[in-house]
């Protein structure tokens, strides 16, 4: 399956009004063709977190979309959801592993290849998020991988990494030809009607199945 596409909820306001807005694009996103959505709102408190991932895993039922709590194991598995997504400075994913159900989904974020392959043999992990890749008006300031970095890490581990950081869809095709498994993004899926989702989506199939430098 490549590539794996995996959207990041935007910041919002925690609220009924934003669960509900959240929610349906979780759902649209889904029904899209998305495989992964992870749950990012670290400044909500935990039940309102656990509120937003219950009905993002209603959202996607039906489909093969999954859904993953950002950093947070106890709402993760208090919600149902099918995952948890650890950020760099989290615990190691093999600890996570010991408290997990079978088939829970764990991913976690990475900067480096030597990072990386680190956290490849320590074991637990099902994928791995790299980036920056590319400038991004969410984070400012920070230095950029490129492909190349992205290249290197892909060379570093045996588990499928997703690109993230600026990602557009006229980027798509270097971030395959960088040997990406996919792509994980805010922006790119936060902009714009819910009828747009789809559209993004084949786009992305269409990068990924023509990657730049590959003949």
């Amino acid at each position: 399956m490549r590539p794996v596409i995996c959207l990041i909820t935007p910041s919002r306001p925690a609220g009924a009004g934003a669960t509900r807005e959240l929610v349906d694009r979780i759902g649209a996103a889904a029904r899209a063709g998305v495989h992964l959505v992870q749950i990012r709102q670290p400044e909500w408190e935990g039940r309102a977190l656990a509120a937003l991932a219950e009905q993002g895993v209603a959202a996607v039922r039906g489909t093969r979309a999954r859904v993953l709590v950002n950093d947070r194991l106890d709402v993760a598995l208090a919600s149902g959801a099918h995952g948890v997504h650890l950020r760099g400075d989290s615990m190691p994913a093999s600890r996570v592993r010991v408290a997990a159900p079978p088939n829970f989904l764990v991913g976690r974020s990475v900067h480096a290849a030597e990072e990386a392959a680190a956290v490849a043999r320590d074991g637990g992990v099902d994928y791995l998020i790299f980036g920056t890749i590319f400038a991004t008006a969410s984070k400012p300031g920070v230095a950029t991988a490129g492909t190349p970095g992205l290249a290197a890490v892909c060379a570093a581990v045996p588990v499928p990494v997703l690109a993230v950081g600026g990602i557009t869809p006229e980027r798509l095709g270097a971030v395959a030809g960088a040997g990406a498994a996919g792509f994980a993004a805010i922006g790119l899926f936060a902009e714009g009607g819910l009828d747009g989702l789809q559209t993004i989506v084949e786009r992305a199939v269409h990068a990924f199945d023509t990657p730049a430098g590959v003949p």
